[in-house]
């Protein structure tokens, strides 16, 4: 049967991109820092869908950490069919901070965990002619709010490159790019909610969904939801100013709360 590695897989788009590939008869390997979570994870994702589900306990802030991971990806008697580079978490700090630890620990969870495992995958699904990666970004890429978007727009950017490498040898890159999530993202990176109407917000099932969909069509950006898509085209092709706007607007929105 199909394998899928999933980290930050038990919480969010994790867990959608989890429970997605689960439905369409994948078994799973769950990458995540807290072992409890990811046992009642892994159990009740088995219950509900007959699918076998490994763990892993890992920090990806810890270069150590990732080595089991890297192993598991490279695995030919095991091997991974899909990557989702999910784990991820917001950042509340401003540029300008003394203390930057919280910022390197954003680099190294979203973007150089995403940089090893992603060539890890890739090396070994090359190898077979065929799997997919999927890159966790963000519409935060398009705009300049803070690290976190630009960290996101690298995610993009290297996803676009490892594309241009894999190209022809059956093996997909594709980054997702989704706008504001249904999760509990916010609460746990400490912030409020953006002052924003209904209607952004998206469901992450139907990011997951999404994002396979346009990897299995071999499409290097998706971008869930069609008012996604619009807003994404608007932020490309409008003056420089627009995004920064836009940044500043959500600044505000929190500074109220």
């Amino acid at each position: 049967m199909a394998s899928a590695l999933i980290t930050g897989g038990t919480s969010g788009i994790g867990l959608a991109f989890a429970t997605e590939l689960a439905t369409q008869g994948y078994d799973l390997v769950l990458v995540a820092r807290d072992q409890g979570r990811l046992d009642q994870v892994a159990a009740e994702l088995s219950r509900d869908h007959g699918c076998r589900v490994e763990t892993l306990q890992a920090d990806l802030a810890v270069r150590d950490d990732l080595e089991p991971i890297i192993a598991r990806l490279g695995d030919p008697d095991r091997p991974v069919d899909v990557l989702v580079n999910n784990a991820g978490f917001g950042l509340n700090a401003s540029l300008l901070d003394a203390d930057v630890a919280l910022q390197e620990r954003a680099m190294d969870v979203m973007c150089t965990a995403v940089l090893i495992l992603a060539a890890a995958a890739g090396r070994a699904m090359k190898t077979r002619g065929q799997g997919i990666i999927v890159n966790v970004s963000s519409v935060s890429a398009w705009i300049v709010k803070g690290n976190y978007s630009a960290i996101k727009r690298w995610v993009l950017t290297y996803t676009q490159a490892l594309a241009l490498e894999l190209d022809g040898t059956g093996v997909q890159a594709t980054a997702v790019c989704p706008g504001w999530v249904k999760t509990e993202f916010h609460e746990r990176a400490g912030v409020a909610r953006p002052s924003l109407p209904a209607w952004v917000w998206v469901d992450a099932g139907e990011i997951a969904r999404s994002a396979l969909r346009d990897a299995g069509r071999g499409r290097v950006i998706s971008v869930p939801t069609r008012r996604w898509k619009l807003a994404v085209w608007v932020l490309e092709h409008s003056p420089a100013a627009f995004p920064r706007a836009i940044a500043q607007r959500i600044n505000r929105s929190r500074s109220v709360h």
